[in-house]
Order: structure tokens, then sequence, then C-alpha cells
């Protein structure tokens, strides 16, 4: 309770008071909808009925729509009664609840409902996740193109009874085809006798219910509409994505790519159970693991060069840390550019020649620092002292040397980094795999490799063989 705002403790205590019912339901009237739903799982049992008393399908079916787990109430309510609240949601909301409820639970529910709420129902779930029909709602008005601007006007009142989208009105043929959008404001301040033509805006903008979420997501953000007419077959407006709808859809992709740059297939939640977890985090962890055998290898074909200088295996860390940081780095800049953008071949050749510049241009930095700074270390501790008489050469030399090599392999394994980090994400693009795919893990996994190989290999090449 100490967490609550100041109006939601005021809610919370006025919803628990003993106060009438009549007036209580006028008091709550003053609130949203999601300040209800955000007390709603505090309240007593008594609460809660109390409230499925007073509170209108309507009013019961917004709160509803703002609980995280709306689920549990459901089911526990008389079936009748969560038919008509969740007949009264607005359809993509109704079927996302429906989707978390019990098979047999859901199957009576839906029997109980209206047949053209289950037709809207059955409309949106028969589109996959991915498809922004499965994100639109019914919930819009739409007029002839032929009407008359009072006619217009009375059709908009009469189906603003039931749809309270209203800001935006959409105006289709003779034929049922999708022609354009009326402004509301436009329609109010319209003369009587002027055409409905006038007012019509032809080139508001619509798209396909078949569409990818993911390849048109970024075009609606752009027109930065309330709604906007979601077309099936003919051109026919089945329903409309709001902006909430956009919000949400952005919050579902974020989360996704969120997850994959964790090594996840997909999002969890608290309440997945334990073997849909582990179904989501063990083909990447399978993938990782044999890259993993790969990095094992190519250090274990070193195993000479370990023998001959086991100082150098102090500083593998370093190097591979750096690299995968890099490479981390590049990774998420590249995923949020092409997200944001469609890349033609230039812009993309200018990415990858900045974030490699950016890589270099930091190593040679990091490389220098490190050939000077860790030089001083090992030669103050002495630490290269058995390592020069055993190549015949001072113990300066060894540790310059030795630096040396560290700082070189940080230069190359972060420009590198930084390489493989920008193409990886592009070329997943490319042959339409999500460039998040190209996850932390995996790109760091692989930039270990690189890193291994280039530390050894030069440890190898500018020691071993410098000195011999």
């Amino acid at each position: 309770m100490e967490e609550l705002s100041d109006v939601l403790k005021t809610l919370y205590e006025l919803t628990e008071s003993s106060q009438d019912d009549g007036a209580l339901a006028e008091k709550l009237s003053d609130y949203h909808e999601a300040d209800v739903a955000s007390i709603y799982p505090l309240l007593s049992e008594a609460a809660r009925r109390r409230l499925s008393r007073i509170l209108s399908d309507e009013q019961l079916s917004d709160v509803f729509s703002y609980l995280e787990n709306a689920e549990d109430y459901i089911e526990s309510m008389d079936k009748e009664r969560a038919a008509d609240i969740i007949e009264s949601m607005d359809a993509d909301d109704a079927v996302d609840l429906l989707d978390e409820l019990a098979e047999d639970t859901r199957s009576e529910i839906i029997s109980l409902m209206d047949g053209e709420a289950v037709e809207d129902i059955q409309l949106i779930s028969s589109y996959n996740e991915a498809q922004v029909g499965s994100k639109m709602t019914t919930n819009f008005i739409i007029i002839k193109s032929e009407m008359s601007v009072k006619q217009a006007m009375r059709a908009m009142v009469e189906q603003a009874a039931d749809n309270d989208n209203v800001s935006t009105i959409y105006v289709e043929n003779a034929q049922g085809a999708y022609c354009g959008a009326i402004i509301l404001r436009d329609l109010i301040v319209a003369r009587q006798g002027s055409a409905l033509d006038d007012i019509i805006i032809t080139s508001y903008p619509s798209v396909r219910a078949d569409e990818e979420i993911e390849e048109c997501i970024e075009r609606l953000k752009d027109y930065g509409e309330d709604s906007i007419p979601v077309l099936g077959a003919n051109n026919a407006v089945l329903g409309v994505i709001t902006s909430t709808d956009l919000i949400e859809a952005v919050d579902d992709r974020l989360g996704d790519d969120y997850a994959k740059l964790a090594g996840l297939t997909a999002e969890e939640d608290i309440k997945e159970p334990l073997h849909r977890s582990i179904a989501k985090r063990i083909p990447w962890l399978l993938v990782l693991f044999v890259l993993g055998l790969g990095v094992s290898s190519v250090v274990s074909g070193f195993e000479h060069v370990i023998a001959s200088l086991p100082l150098i295996v102090s500083f593998q860390s370093l190097v591979l840390d750096m690299a995968g940081n890099v490479g981390t780095q590049s990774l998420a800049v590249t995923i949020r550019v092409l997200s944001d953008e469609q890349l033609t071949a230039k812009r993309t050749a200018k990415l990858i020649f900045k974030e490699v510049r950016v890589g270099a241009i930091n190593g040679l930095i990091l490389g220098t620092l490190s050939c000077v700074l860790v030089g001083l270390f090992l030669f103050l501790t002495g630490q290269t002292a058995e390592m020069a008489v055993n190549l015949g050469i001072s113990a300066v030399q060894a540790s310059f040397l030795t630096s040396g090599c560290i700082g070189i392999s940080l230069l190359a394994a972060m420009l590198l980094s930084s390489f493989f980090g920008t193409v990886i994400p592009v070329i997943f693009k490319k042959i339409k795999i999500d460039p998040a795919v190209a996850s932390g893990p995996l790109i760091t996994t692989i930039n270990d490799l690189i890193a291994v190989a280039s530390y050894y290999g030069l440890a190898w090449l500018l020691i071993l063989n410098f000195t011999i």
C-alpha cells in the first residue's frame, strides 16, 4: 500500500468503505478505469464482489482490459456475467483475454456470447500474432461516400452508441471499398448542404490485415494518427489499429528484441511454465555450447604457445572482454539503425565503415594504453624475468614485447569485433531473419573465437618467432 500514489490510496479506501452502492458508483465514475484496475488485485474478495455488482458490464470490461491477470477473475465469475463483460470489450482485448482462459472455460463463455461479438473475435483470431489483423479492433465508424453531410452526421451518431472511436470516421464507396477518412471536427463544422467529397481525406493512410507488423510498424508510427484502418479483401475496412494498439505492438517488439539480445527465442513472463522457459532458452544455449567448443579447440591449438609463454594466459580475459564489449556495442547500434531505417547498399557500407573506424580507433587508444601500462607493470613486478631468460632477451624487452602483443591483439580484436558486430545483423536482415537473433551471447562467443585466435596467433608470431 505504501507504494501507491495518493490518488490510488484514496480510491482503495473508497472502494473498501461501507458507504451505500449508489454513492460509491457515483464517486467511482470520477476515476479512470486504469486506476480501478491498479487497485483491483489489492481489494478484498468482498470489495471485488461489490464492484462486480455496482459496475456495469461496459465499466468492468474497461477495467479488465487494463488488468494483467484478468483471466483469474473471469474464471471465478458466473459464466453468463463473464460472457457479458468480454462481449463488451474491444474485440482485440477480448481475444487476448480468451486466449488466457482454460479451453473448457473459453468454449463455455463463447457459447454464451452474442453472435456478432463472436464473429469479430473469430475474425481477429484468424490472423497470426505477427500480422496486423491480430492487433486491430472492430470498434470504428464507417459511412458511405455518397451520403450528404447531414446523412453522414446521422449515421455517425447512430454508430457512436456502440463504437467510441469517433475522432476519425472512415468512408467506403458503393462497392464497399475504403476510399478515405473524415476527421470528426471537419464533419461537425461542415455546412449541411456541402458535398461530403470536400472533407474526405482520400490520402489517409491504411494498412493490410495480412501485413507483417514488423514490416509496417515504422510506417504506422510516422503518421501519428489516433487510428488507422485495416483493410481486407477488396479493400473493405475490417477494423482499425489504434495508437494504443501500436504502442502495445512496439512494446511487444522491444520485449522480443530484448529477449533475443539475452539469448532467448522469445520473451518470458513470471507465470510461464518451467518447461516453456527451458524450451525458449535451450536452443541458443546449444548453439553457444558448440561455439564454445570451437573457442576451446582454438585455444588447444596454441598449446605450444601457452607452454612456452604461460604469462600471456593471465591477460587473455582482458582481450576477450574488450572484444566482446566492442562487438556488443556495434551490435546494439546496428540493430537500432536497422529497426528505424531501410538501409540502401550505400548506407549499409557507410554504417559498416563507421563502426569499423570506431572499433579501430578505440582499439588503438586502448591498445597503446595497455602496451605502456602492462609493460611497466610487468617490468616493475619482475614477472617477465624467467621469460627473458628462456627467450634470451632482456627483462625490458620481454615486458614490452608481451605488452606490445597484448596491445596489438586488442587493436585487431576490437576492429574485427566491430566489423562482425555490424555485418552479422545486416546479413540476418538481408536473409529475412530478425537481426536481434544476432544476440549478445552469440556475438560475444563469436568475438571470443576471433579474440583468442588473434591473441595467441600474434603471441606466436611476435614473441616466439621474433625471438627465435
